[in-house]
């Protein structure tokens, strides 16, 4: 039943692109499958994928891996074991714990309330481009300006410079993309250094006079000793990688969506109380994460499938959020679906995503006023999108749109 796929198709550009058709394939015939030849395992059932987000001890979020393309186009491991520092998203309680408490949820909901306006002034200035032009890019002109510049502002960097920060962030997810060849997967780890450095000192300066902000919050974590200065560097890279990540990504998609569907922009131009419905199905049509990697610590079963201690499990988000066992037409927008909520976009249990609502209230900002702002917006038939080459990250690389303003 393994052989139902070649490891290589699920780095297929095609399978990039669109991967849903495997992702069905997967669902009705082998729901955790073992990429032949390897020791990674993909969970594609919504409830496979919930089952093993609370079964910590058995599947750990401790990354000791990443995956690259090797020469043939398949999936291999880089190993590093237990190197690497752990944090958030990658950690296990208690050091989870301790690391999410430090930071949220009070501290992220105060900056973003007193961020809301602020976030709508940067949304105008991306905007008033974009409309003048008429023509755009809308992930260089919008999807990838807002966001970067918001959690930059989140956690409150000093003297940041948004091009830097968001090269450094799509490097940082790029290294997590699985599609590389290892040379260039080897380069990205090693250009790390220079990002983390710059934060480090971020941090330092922040020791002398911590703000009530998040880059206070972490300083002053490890000026008390509750986690080292790399732990917290890693930290609020992290935070930056991902916020930025996440928000950029759902931007995209639910603008390809509306760019697609020109009676449902109607509808939402006229209709402007829909919007956080459509974003929840933007969400879990086009999960901005694909999937998370978890790691078993010691033989263990899910489903009907061993897996063996020391393998990599990815528990694939954009596919349990189109399983048609758990959602009802799951490839449709549905505006009155009951559980709008109910998808796993954003994770799951406790590592459920701590941005989620900075992303929705992006969406929700950016979206009411690309929609108040023009009378149409499309595709542009003579520049067709671009997805990025990701099998972690569903972003369009390039966007172009055609905008007619209201």
């Amino acid at each position: 039943m393994n052989e139902v796929l070649a490891a290589a198709d699920l780095l297929d550009p095609d399978a990039i692109a669109d991967p849903y058709p495997i992702y069905r394939l997967l669902q009705d015939q082998v729901p955790v499958w073992q990429m032949p030849g390897t020791d990674i395992y993909v969970v594609t059932s919504f409830a496979l994928v919930a089952e093993a987000t609370t079964r910590v001890d058995d599947f750990s979020s401790n990354m000791q891996a990443l995956v690259y393309r090797d020469e043939d186009g398949r999936p291999e491991r880089l190993s590093f074991g237990d190197v690497g520092v752990q944090t958030l998203a990658t950690a296990d309680p208690p050091d989870h714990t301790l690391h999410r408490t430090t930071v949220f949820p009070e501290l992220v909901a105060k900056r973003m309330a007193m961020l809301e306006p602020e976030i709508g002034e940067i949304t105008a200035g991306a905007l008033d481009r974009a409309v003048a032009d008429g023509s755009v890019d809308f992930m260089a002109t919008v999807g990838n300006v807002v966001p970067i510049r918001v959690i930059a502002r989140l956690i409150n960097f000093r003297d940041s410079q948004p091009d830097v920060l968001l090269r450094a962030a799509f490097e940082s997810t790029e290294i997590l993309s699985s599609t590389l060849t290892l040379p260039r997967l080897e380069t990205l780890i090693a250009g790390i250094g220079e990002i983390e450095a710059w934060i480090a000192d971020q941090l330092v300066a922040a020791q002398a006079d911590p703000g009530d902000d998040i880059l206070g919050s972490v300083a002053r974590g490890v000026s008390n000793g509750t986690f080292g200065l790399h732990e917290g560097t890693v930290i609020l890279h992290t935070l930056l990688s991902a916020g930025g990540e996440s928000t950029t990504s759902l931007l995209g998609s639910a603008t390809r969506i509306l760019a697609d569907d020109a009676d449902l922009q109607d509808r939402l131009r006229t209709n402007r109380v829909l919007l956080p419905a459509f974003i929840e199905e933007a969400l879990r049509l086009e999960s901005p994460f694909r999937y998370l990697m978890r790691s078993v610590p010691a033989d263990t079963q899910l489903g009907d499938v061993t897996i063996p201690t020391g393998a990599s499990v990815l528990l694939f988000w954009g596919a349990a959020n189109r399983d048609a066992d758990e959602f009802e037409h799951p490839d449709e927008i549905d505006l009155g679906r009951r559980t709008l909520r109910h998808h796993v976009a954003f994770g799951r249990g406790i590592h459920h995503c701590v941005g989620a609502p900075l992303a929705r209230l992006e969406a929700k900002i950016v979206l009411n006023a690309i929609l108040e702002r023009t009378s149409s917006f499309s595709l542009d038939p003579d520049d067709l999108p671009v997805w990025a080459d990701s099998l972690l990250i569903r972003r369009y690389e390039r966007l172009p749109l055609r905008l007619t303003g209201g």
